[in-house]
């Protein structure tokens, strides 16, 4: 994508992320929402997120799609940090527009079978994702599970390559953050931490490289 073309979408992910903080009062309590980075912190954020997958994924006939999953996602990522939840209305909204889009994408394109691949890939996120949220003392909620398989839509569509790594490297992140607070004492081996903003910058990195 040309420099010029990528300016108006950074532009529109800023402000996106100047009304991150607004929607996510429908979800989260003032209070908690006050220990999260405020609105300018928010607008700079989506314009990286925005501005990213454009140049990474700008000849894809899918980026509208997942300019607007990131959207809904910068939503989840602060509620989450706020108060430990990812709402199912949000997460519902994200698959929305995730299979619809993508849907629409491939009836158009002839990519059918880039469709295939999403539906598997949501598929494969959902069944990892449960089987790690059984295990025996895992903090794994269902809130991470549905999140997970909606991601694999757009990482499966991308293919194996980004899906594989959108599934490992958020609990590689989400790892390497614990055991770092742990090392300075800021958290204790009980506090419980938010998965969500891992499952999704996770998930935009494997699609920046792929």
């Amino acid at each position: 994508m040309s420099a010029v073309a990528l300016v108006p979408v950074a532009l529109l992910g800023a402000l996106v992320g100047f009304a991150v903080p607004r929607l996510t009062w429908r979800y989260a309590a003032p209070p908690a929402v006050s220990r999260v980075p405020r609105r300018a912190v928010w607008a700079v954020v989506a314009a990286v997120v925005f501005a990213g997958l454009a140049v990474a994924r700008g000849d894809d006939s899918a980026l509208p799609v997942f300019l607007a999953v990131a959207a809904v996602g910068l939503v989840l990522a602060r509620v989450d940090l706020a108060c430990l939840r990812l709402p199912d209305p949000l997460v519902l909204a994200a698959g929305v527009l995730a299979l619809g889009g993508l849907t629409a994408v491939a009836m158009l394109s002839g990519e059918a079978a880039r469709l295939l691949g999403a539906l598997a890939g949501a598929a494969v996120a959902g069944v990892a994702h449960v089987l790690l949220a059984l295990l025996p003392g895992s903090r794994l909620g269902f809130g991470d599970v549905k999140l997970a398989t909606v991601l694999g839509l757009p990482l499966g569509w991308t293919g194996r390559d980004a899906l594989v790594v959108g599934l490992v490297l958020p609990h590689l992140l989400h790892g390497g953050l614990v055991l770092g607070l742990l090392a300075t004492g800021r958290v204790r081996r009980d506090t419980l931490l938010p998965l969500g903003p891992a499952l999704l910058v996770g998930a935009w990195l494997a699609l920046l490289q792929a």
